[in-house]
Protein backbone atom coordinates (compact mmCIF):
# COMPACT_ATOMS: atom_id res chain seq x y z
CA UNK A 1 0.00 0.00 0.00
CA UNK A 2 1.44 3.48 -0.44
CA UNK A 3 0.55 6.98 0.21
CA UNK A 4 -0.63 9.46 -2.20
CA UNK A 5 2.40 11.66 -2.81
CA UNK A 6 5.13 9.14 -1.70
CA UNK A 7 6.22 6.70 -4.16
CA UNK A 8 7.89 4.42 -1.08
CA UNK A 9 9.19 4.45 2.27
CA UNK A 10 12.70 5.46 1.19
CA UNK A 11 11.18 9.03 0.45
CA UNK A 12 8.79 9.52 3.71
CA UNK A 13 10.09 12.30 5.82
CA UNK A 14 11.69 11.78 9.52
CA UNK A 15 10.09 12.13 12.58
CA UNK A 16 11.57 12.69 16.15
CA UNK A 17 9.78 10.64 19.10
CA UNK A 18 9.06 11.75 22.52
CA UNK A 19 7.38 9.79 24.98
CA UNK A 20 6.39 10.60 28.39
CA UNK A 21 6.25 7.85 30.80
CA UNK A 22 3.81 9.15 33.63
CA UNK A 23 1.65 11.90 34.09
CA UNK A 24 3.29 15.16 35.76
CA UNK A 25 6.92 13.39 33.81
CA UNK A 26 8.74 15.53 30.70
CA UNK A 27 8.49 14.24 27.34
CA UNK A 28 11.75 12.17 26.44
CA UNK A 29 13.35 11.47 23.26
CA UNK A 30 13.08 7.63 22.47
CA UNK A 31 13.86 7.46 18.67
CA UNK A 32 13.02 8.44 15.25
CA UNK A 33 10.83 7.19 12.60
CA UNK A 34 9.78 7.44 8.58
CA UNK A 35 6.21 8.64 8.08
CA UNK A 36 4.28 9.47 5.36
CA UNK A 37 2.15 12.25 8.03
CA UNK A 38 2.02 13.04 11.39
CA UNK A 39 -1.05 10.50 12.13
CA UNK A 40 0.73 7.59 10.73
CA UNK A 41 4.04 8.92 12.86
CA UNK A 42 1.98 8.83 16.10
CA UNK A 43 0.54 5.16 15.30
CA UNK A 44 3.76 4.28 14.47
CA UNK A 45 5.36 5.41 17.54
CA UNK A 46 2.99 3.71 19.55
CA UNK A 47 3.69 0.66 18.37
CA UNK A 48 7.64 0.85 18.10
CA UNK A 49 8.12 2.80 21.32
CA UNK A 50 5.33 1.77 23.58
CA UNK A 51 4.59 -1.67 23.32
CA UNK A 52 4.89 -2.70 26.84
CA UNK A 53 2.71 0.77 27.98
CA UNK A 54 5.83 2.56 28.72
CA UNK A 55 3.68 5.63 27.97
CA UNK A 56 1.11 7.85 28.88
CA UNK A 57 1.81 10.74 25.94
CA UNK A 58 3.46 10.81 22.84
CA UNK A 59 4.88 13.72 20.89
CA UNK A 60 5.90 13.36 17.42
CA UNK A 61 8.04 16.20 15.31
CA UNK A 62 9.45 16.94 11.63
CA UNK A 63 13.19 16.16 11.93
CA UNK A 64 13.82 18.77 9.59
CA UNK A 65 11.96 21.33 11.95
CA UNK A 66 14.54 20.62 14.90
CA UNK A 67 17.14 23.13 15.76
CA UNK A 68 19.94 22.10 17.69
CA UNK A 69 22.74 23.18 18.70
CA UNK A 70 26.35 22.00 17.81
CA UNK A 71 28.24 19.94 20.05
CA UNK A 72 31.41 20.87 18.86
CA UNK A 73 30.92 23.89 20.56
CA UNK A 74 28.97 22.72 23.67
CA UNK A 75 31.27 25.01 26.33
CA UNK A 76 30.97 28.12 24.53
CA UNK A 77 26.95 27.27 24.86
CA UNK A 78 27.04 26.01 28.42
CA UNK A 79 29.74 27.44 30.12
CA UNK A 80 28.48 30.29 32.81
CA UNK A 81 29.90 33.67 31.50
CA UNK A 82 32.25 35.12 34.11
CA UNK A 83 30.97 37.03 36.90
CA UNK A 84 27.51 35.05 36.98
CA UNK A 85 28.23 32.36 39.71
CA UNK A 86 25.41 33.47 41.23
CA UNK A 87 23.46 31.40 38.41
CA UNK A 88 24.58 28.16 40.37
CA UNK A 89 21.98 26.60 43.22
CA UNK A 90 24.97 26.21 45.66
CA UNK A 91 25.45 29.52 46.75
CA UNK A 92 21.70 29.41 47.92
CA UNK A 93 20.40 27.64 51.10
CA UNK A 94 17.11 25.30 52.05
CA UNK A 95 14.79 27.42 54.03
CA UNK A 96 13.61 25.37 56.74
CA UNK A 97 10.42 23.25 56.29
CA UNK A 98 10.17 23.67 52.58
CA UNK A 99 9.68 20.53 50.86
CA UNK A 100 11.03 19.28 47.58
CA UNK A 101 13.48 22.08 47.56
Amino acid sequence: MTTPGYSDKETWPMWEVFVRAGRGLSHVHVGSLHAPDAELAVRNARDLYTRRREGVSIWVAPADAITTSDPAVRDEWFESPAGKNYRHAVYYTHAEGVPHL
